[in-house]
C-alpha cells in the first residue's frame, strides 16, 4: 500500500499522483495534509522513513519559514512548525510504510511503485 501526502494545488504533487496511478497496482491512500495536518508523531515517522533531517522535509523558501525564524531552529522546533504550519511540509511525500520519498522530481517515487 502507498500513501501520498498530497496538495492538489501543487503541480508536482498532481504529477506525482498521476505517475503513481499510471504505474502502480498497489492500493493508494491520498492524504491532503493541508486539510488533515500531520501530527508530531506522524512527521517523526515520515522523517525516519525518509532518513533525512526536518529541514530537508521543509519548504524553506516559504514566507512562513522566514517569518517564524526557523533558519537556525532545533529539530524539535522544525517539527512543531510543520505541525502548526502544514504549508511548510515539502510535497509530495510518498511512503510504502517501509520507506518514503519526496516527489521532487515526481519520477523519484517510481522506486516505490
Amino acid at each position: 500500500m502507498l500513501t501520498i501526502y498530497h496538495n492538489p494545488r501543487c503541480s508536482k504533487s498532481r504529477q506525482t499522483l498521476e505517475l503513481i496511478q499510471q504505474n502502480s497496482t498497489k492500493e493508494l491512500t491520498v492524504v491532503e495534509y493541508l486539510k488533515q495536518p500531520l501530527t508530531q508523531d506522524e512527521i517523526t515517522k515520515i522523517l525516519a522513513l525518509l532518513a533525512c533531517s526536518p529541514k530537508e522535509m521543509m519548504r524553506t523558501k516559504e514566507a512562513e519559514f522566514k517569518e517564524q525564524g526557523l533558519a537556525n531552529a532545533s529539530d524539535e522546533q522544525l517539527i512543531n512548525a510543520m505541525v502548526t504550519t502544514p504549508k511548510l511540509v515539502e510535497r509530495p511525500i510518498v511512503t510504502d510504510g517501509n520507506k518514503a520519498i519526496i516527489g521532487r522530481p515526481p519520477e523519484n517515487v517510481l522506486a516505490l511503485c
